[in-house]
């Protein structure tokens, strides 16, 4: 073998055999157990981050490991391939969204590739290929029939410039986030999905998966069950003239615990009572307008300036008959609950903020822990507690309390206890042009209908020019208009509903006949997917609810479509910038900075190479295009290789951490490739060994063995049980050190070493592929090392002659003690108390107690 390591000729030759061979062609056998591995797809962007990099790596290396364990495997890549991103790109670059998309999708196609992932590229797809997305407009049209869609007004956020929908994280300051006009809120006709439904189920059937804790706490929230009380306030005028009035308003509350306190009622600008206040109320009418270009997400709302204006209503108190003003305020939504809230000022800190503001009473109704009025001169109070101030229902605590209150209401009609949902049903049409058409059409007669098989698929039209003044299809007769006074849906669904099945689809993307087949009940649910905490809650729910509603239908046959999720930390870095002028930042890639470090690489300054001058160190950060530190991908696969690449963020941090980007950590992890391919040329060099006779091993070779053994068994478990890649692959190099020391060229000191060898090539195959396909080829194997099995654990080998025990005296090191392996506890004493330096220590003291834990150390109390 060639003694260089060129990971350039290595790389080539090992993916031109994978290729000739389709070695990663996934094929059903039944007689096989299944592993179906899967990270999120990726948008195609036109370029691979490190991010990309990092979760694919982690998902080839388990796929690679569970093949060895001999498993049938399937792990597939596809492209997440419309959303706002391309029509943006479209408007920039004046290029058809559906021409951007697939230029980029040839691209990091070709890089993913360069990494030498383990895809099944048969099954590969993009979300806008007609022949997926055809599927999703079948399945979309058949929920309809079945009452599980609808089609209601809804308030949104609407850019009047781009004449679309925005989502909340797409409004800044109360602008569109594109455009820079000011949001509106507006309410459109909108297609929804109904979620809720499926609510219960959703929540129960998250102990069914093996999910880490923080992601299913975070769907447990997201859905938001709670038990509480629905209960109405009569409404009348300021004048308290009540005709032509609402007779009630209705609120919803998880404390009624706290109905003593409610100071004022708050309705959102949406609800009709507020509309109605606006029609006599100019200023009125113009605070409504404000309300509708403000925020509407939870963050938002709970750190907004508080404002609002009266009504001019009043609600009576249900129990106690009391008036309370009605106000609108900026921090309800119609969305949420029934658009009015009963305000406890204090036991709410929104509802404190909102009366402290506007110099409305604030009523204790809840004792603090000693049984105290609370001190509420700063903020609410918004623990559980004793009642005060509350009538009947005084020194009662909160179950005792919701029970009573909530049993007079409902004695008296004026409530019922109710479970109520956070969840609100999915919202899937988007008034944009590159997305999935929405199969159905409009008639004459006000007709809404879905469209039949015959009707689909209905394509999106590729060759537009796309602009900021919305979308396209809206301007399409040729689209839309389907004769006879009818016309097609112009709004696209919202992308989620593609990355919602895609996993399925995988296990059949060949069937032009069917959304799936039987094959969808053979690989699923997919038994690990990664992907990053930032997908924990919305993808990952849509998913869920998506595969209940194939389930349903019978399209699948489980309940849950991701068995275990690993969610990979981001990839991080440092960054440098110089302040500008006009106040902002220029950043500048790591790669151009030179840094100066202390004796533990600290950094401690830094300077621009291209000028030489300072720049300021902005502390580690995620890799990103707005601070300028992320590294290209292929560069350092084009320097180092794709197995260094791979090496190094599998060995910089377990998979679940940040990773913290690191030039010296790359350079060292091509420095162990190099090393490792020389010790194999080297031992190839020595010659065949004969084959290992362990019964003539003397006490050197056996450790080596046991070493080797040792270091089988914690890879297999750190990678398939513990999914901690980075301490097998510390094992992997513990091992090759040992053998670097190991200096026996006799016939079993080379049988032993070429064990060893084996091993350090098999277990780092998962992630060195490329070097793992040349290495066992050098040491004479014939069949491939992706067809090798993971190697089998001798646990012979790891029974010691002889154990090393630390002797402590009062707790203090004195003494290391080499004893046979199995020496009983009266000879382990006797050894220990007959060391020279144990003897010193406890010399004229009274031996009091020796403490012996088997194979680990002795400890000798003396006074």
């Amino acid at each position: 073998m060639d003694a260089q390591y060129n990971p350039q000729a290595i790389e080539n030759a090992a993916q031109q055999y994978w290729n000739q061979n389709q070695s990663f062609k996934a094929v059903e056998d039944a007689t096989r157990e299944k592993f179906y591995c899967l990270s999120m797809f990726p948008y195609p962007s036109g370029k691979l981050h490190m991010g990309h990099v990092r979760n694919y790596t982690i998902g080839d290396v388990v796929t690679r490991f569970q093949r060895m364990q001999g498993k049938n495997v399937l792990q597939p890549m596809g492209w997440d391939a419309f959303g706002m991103p391309a029509e943006n790109a479209a408007i920039k670059n004046r290029v058809a969204p559906g021409k951007w998309t697939y230029e980029n999708i040839d691209t990091m196609r070709g890089q993913l590739k360069s990494l030498g992932f383990a895809y099944d590229w048969s099954r590969e797809f993009a979300t806008c290929d007609v022949d997926y997305y055809r599927w999703e407009q079948w399945f979309f049209a058949k929920l309809v029939e079945k009452g599980v869609v609808y089609k209601k007004m809804s308030t949104v956020n609407w850019d009047p410039v781009d004449q679309t929908v925005l989502a909340n994280e797409q409004v800044i300051d109360g602008r569109g986030w594109r455009s820079g006009a000011r949001v509106e809120r507006k309410e459109i006709p909108l297609w929804f999905l109904k979620i809720t439904d499926y609510a219960d189920e959703l929540l129960a059937d998250l102990d069914k998966v093996e999910w880490p804790e923080q992601v299913k706490t975070m769907q447990r929230n997201w859905i938001g069950k709670s038990r509480g009380v629905e209960l109405s306030f009569a409404v009348k005028a300021g004048d308290g003239d009540g005709d032509d009035q609402p007779e009630r308003l209705e609120v919803y509350t998880t404390r009624p615990d706290t109905l003593f306190g409610v100071t004022y009622v708050a309705v959102a600008a949406g609800h009709p009572l507020a509309r109605k206040a606006a029609e006599q109320d100019p200023a009125m009418a113009e605070f409504l307008i404000e309300c509708q270009q403000g925020g509407n997400s939870e963050a938002e709302l709970a750190t907004m300036e508080k404002r609002g204006r009266d009504t001019g209503y009043r609600a009576l108190h249900p129990l106690t008959g009391q008036e309370v003003p009605i106000f609108v305020a900026n921090f309800v939504l119609m969305e949420y609950g029934t658009g009015a809230v009963m305000a406890v000022p204090a036991h709410d800190q929104r509802d404190w903020e909102f009366a402290t503001k506007y110099e409305l009473p604030i009523q204790a109704v809840i004792a603090d822990a000693e049984g105290n009025v609370p001190d509420l001169s700063a903020s609410a109070y918004v623990d559980h507690g004793k009642l005060i101030h509350s009538g009947e229902f005084d020194g009662l605590e909160f179950d005792a309390a919701f029970d009573a209150i909530a049993a007079e209401l409902e004695s008296r009609g004026l409530g019922k206890t109710k479970t109520h949902y956070r969840l609100r049903d999915w919202g899937v049409a988007r008034q944009r042009y590159w997305g999935a058409p929405i199969p159905v059409k409009y008639g004459p007669e006000g007709q809404t209908v879905p469209l039949t098989d015959d009707e689909l698929p209905v394509a999106l039209p590729m060759e537009v020019e796309v602009d900021a003044s919305g979308s396209p299809l809206k301007k399409m007769p040729s689209f839309y208009d389907l004769g006879d006074g009818w016309t097609r849906e112009t709004d696209t669904f919202d992308t989620f509903m593609e990355s919602s099945w895609y996993y399925a689809r995988f296990c059949c993307a060949d069937n032009p006949e069917a959304m799936l087949d039987d094959r969808a009940d053979y690989w699923l649910p997919v038994d690990l997917y990664i992907g990053g905490i930032e997908h924990a809650i919305l993808h990952l729910l849509y998913a869920r609810f998506f595969h209940k509603l194939m389930r349903d239908e019978g399209l699948v046959n489980s309940d849950e479509p991701f068995q275990r999720l690993l969610t990979q930390g981001m990839v991080i870095a440092e960054t440098f910038y110089r302040e500008e002028t006009n106040g902002g930042k220029a950043w500048f890639n790591p790669a151009d900075v030179e840094v100066e470090r202390d004796d533990k690489g600290r950094p401690t300054s830094a300077r621009l190479a291209s000028d030489g001058q300072p720049v300021e160190m902005g502390g580690i950060e995620k890799m990103s295009k707005s601070k300028n530190n992320g590294v290209d991908p292929q560069a350092m696969i084009d320097r180092f290789g794709a197995d260094t690449v791979r090496l190094f963020v599998m060995f910089a941090a377990p998979p679940e951490q940040s990773l913290e980007w690191s030039d010296s950590g790359v350079e060292g992890s091509h420095r162990f490739l190099k090393r490792l391919w020389k010790l194999v040329a080297d031992h190839v060099a020595a010659g065949t060994p004969p084959a290992l006779d362990v019964s003539s091993l003397d006490d050197i070779q056996k450790d080596l063995r046991r070493k080797t053994h040792e270091t089988i068994a914690k890879a297999g478990d750190d990678i398939g049980r513990r999914t901690t890649f980075n301490t097998a692959i510390a094992a992997v190099m513990e091992l090759t050190n040992a053998l670097g020391r190991f200096d026996d060229t006799s016939p079993q000191g080379l049988a032993v070493s070429r064990e060893a060898i084996e091993a350090c090539v098999l277990l780092l195959a998962p992630i060195t592929p490329h070097v793992g396909h040349a290495l066992w080829q050098s040491l004479g194997h014939q069949t491939p090392v992706i067809d090798a099995s993971w190697p089998t654990v001798d646990t012979q080998a790891l029974i010691r002659a002889s154990v090393e025990l630390v002797v402590q005296v009062n707790g203090k090191l004195r003494a290391r003690l080499e004893v046979p392996a199995e020496a009983d506890k009266a000879t382990v004493e006797s050894l220990a108390l007959a060391e020279d330096n144990v003897q010193r220590h406890i010399d004229g003291k009274n031996v009091r107690k020796v403490i012996v834990v088997p194979g680990k150390l002795v400890n000798i109390v003396a006074n």
